[in-house]
């Protein structure tokens, strides 16, 4: 269960895009939010348009007003300004985990270029890179306010036992909210296989379609032992949850699936713990990323 929700703002307009996801889930779980803002070292004039807060009081009265504007008068917000400026923004929110103590971090996926690099080169790749605590990304609108709902949750599944996090965060994010559970699991196909398994296709053809086709039977079962003890659990409220099993290149069939379902949520267990850039070379998350614009939540695998 979500009970404290941090939020990092810089003041511009982008950034406020992650404040309606933030609303949404301090008043379903009950949670605390702290609204953060970290005055960077030598920080321009301006950032995407705005006017850059770059001291203290300019800061806390945004805060402030944030605060009175886009959360309900019953939610306890705090608003905490680190006064010392940071030459790494990205590496002092992640100190905040520790000083904070938030379970859940909720940050908009923008930055001084193009949304590509938004995601690989800014700050909330780093902060996922470097922290522990699950990050949600909102991409921001193209224009206006975009409301968040929680009402479908896509659980992308590998059936590796250290990705399970992911599952076990989306269900309390589900019990919390009432949102529905869509666990997916993606076998490649022959073709899209690579690595090594391309090099076995070529030279095992019949042995690697068998590989896949026991590969997608497995991958049912995985996913119907899940789907039945999250349905049939004792625990309350009752949770709705469905699989679905699909052919394909991963990371694509994931984004297209989280448009066919209409999902307000992806949850991705991701190993941030490898550093900047192994987490994201060649890996099906970074790809998700790249392609997916549903809201991302990022879990760190075990």
């Amino acid at each position: 269960m979500v009970k404290h929700i941090l939020v990092p703002l810089d003041g511009s307009a982008p950034a406020e895009a992650a404040l309606p996801a933030a609303a949404l889930l301090a008043a379903r779980c009950g949670a605390r939010v702290t609204l953060l803002h970290i005055i960077e070292r030598d920080a321009p004039a301006t950032i995407h348009g705005a006017r850059h807060l770059r001291e203290q009081g300019e800061a806390t009265a945004y805060l402030d007003e944030i605060h009175r504007r886009s959360f309900p008068a019953d939610t306890k917000v705090a608003c905490h300004v680190h006064e010392a400026a940071a030459a790494d923004v990205a590496r002092g929110i992640v100190e905040h985990e520790g000083e904070l103590a938030p379970d859940l971090i909720v940050m908009c996926a923008h930055g001084r270029r193009g949304f590509h690099e938004k995601i690989f080169g800014r700050i909330a790749q780093q902060v996922v890179g470097l922290g522990s605590v699950p990050v949600l990304l909102i991409r921001p609108p193209a224009t206006g306010a975009a409301p968040f709902e929680c009402r479908t949750i896509l659980v992308p599944e590998d059936g590796q036992p250290e990705h399970e996090i992911g599952l076990q965060v989306a269900t309390g994010l589900a019990r919390a909210t009432g949102a529905k559970l869509e666990l997916l699991f993606v076998v490649p196909t022959a073709a899209t296989l690579g690595g090594t398994d391309a090099l076995t296709k070529q030279l095992l053809p019949s042995a690697t379609r068998i590989m896949l086709d026991l590969a997608e039977r497995g991958a049912r079962e995985h996913l119907q032992q899940h789907v039945s003890a999250l349905v049939g659990g004792t625990s309350s409220p009752a949770l709705q949850a469905a699989a679905h099993v699909l052919r394909g290149e991963p990371a694509r069939e994931v984004c297209a699936a989280a448009e066919r379902l209409a999902a307000d949520l992806v949850v991705l267990a991701t190993h941030g713990k490898a550093g900047s850039s192994a987490f994201w070379s060649g890996s099906v998350a970074a790809k998700i990323i790249r392609d997916c614009p549903r809201p991302l939540l990022l879990v760190a695998a075990k």
